[in-house]
């Protein structure tokens, strides 16, 4: 269930002073985690702070920094990225505690993205809710995807067997209390991984966890090609991706799919490595 927001946490739904550019951002806190939106670069989360210490890539290039959302499967749509959900501005409003972010409809997708953001005070997270709406005149299929880009540093595990991580060998993921590890590494190559996991994704580094929640898929629900969780490894030391996606649903005209991510960032209780204290943590957020 998600709390209202604070009377606090309200205040912090206006707009932040504004940017050298005019740019439209807000922040929300949720004890001594805050989170900054962009509504004017495609509501991207820019920000997410643990007190004063950032987990989220602050590269400056395009497409290395940021939280983000896109439709899948990316077959349909390729590369770049759709400019309507990823970079153009949203429209804003705010509905019963709640931050809501409005996309323009793509005039090559014929989707139209809705963001939503709450507070949940007792959990001490953020829940996202991003809803795709079939703008078209025809019945599609499609599944909601997150991006999420953060430092090419420290440690990254969900629940699935390293074994069953594909393709095979990109990448150096390790078995340890039934878990699936990776400890960051750099090479010259782009690498991309997916997996069935369990319904959630841990990313360790500089003493935080951040933990993501979502629905648990079975392998026959995501979309073509994709999974429910993917770890993207950009080349030389600079970013990596979190990925999460959740069900291939058809949706008829003028429908509408929802998908919650709930986030949670705390310090972590013990080192970044394997261990079975790390996973209890998680565990701990998640239940």
């Amino acid at each position: 269930m998600i709390a209202k927001i604070t009377q606090m946490a309200l205040a912090l739904l206006l707009p932040c002073c504004a940017m050298a550019d005019n740019q439209e951002t807000y922040t929300l806190e949720a004890g001594k985690m805050s989170m900054t939106i962009n509504a004017e670069k495609g509501a991207r989360i820019m920000s997410l702070k643990y007190g004063d210490k950032e987990v989220i890539s602050q590269l400056t290039w395009p497409e290395t920094f940021g939280s983000t959302f896109w439709t899948s499967p990316q077959k349909e749509w390729n590369w770049p990225p759709v400019p309507e959900y990823d970079k153009m501005p949203y429209s804003v409003e705010q509905h019963d505690g709640r931050l809501v972010m409005t996309s323009s409809v793509s005039e090559r997708m014929k989707y139209r993205i809705v963001k939503e953001f709450a507070v949940d005070e007792k959990a001490q997270a953020f829940d996202i809710t991003y809803s795709i709406i079939n703008e078209s005149n025809e019945e599609r299929s499609v599944a909601p995807w997150e991006i999420t880009r953060v430092p090419n540093a420290g440690l990254i595990f969900f629940d699935a067997p390293a074994e069953q991580v594909w393709p095979s060998g990109l990448m150096d993921f390790r078995s340890s209390e039934g878990i699936a590890w990776y400890q960051a590494d750099v090479t010259g190559e782009n690498r991309k991984v997916n997996a069935d996991a369990k319904g959630w994704l841990a990313y360790v580094n500089d003493g935080l966890l951040l933990v993501k929640q979502f629905e648990d898929l079975d392998k026959s629900q995501p979309a073509p090609g994709e999974a429910e969780v993917q770890v993207y490894v950009n080349r030389g030391k600079t970013y990596i991706e979190l990925e999460s996606q959740g069900a291939y649903t058809v949706l008829k005209p003028g429908e509408r799919l929802s998908w919650k991510v709930r986030w949670m960032l705390v310090p972590c209780t013990s080192e970044a490595v394997p261990s079975a204290a790390l996973l209890k943590q998680v565990h701990n957020l998640i239940k």
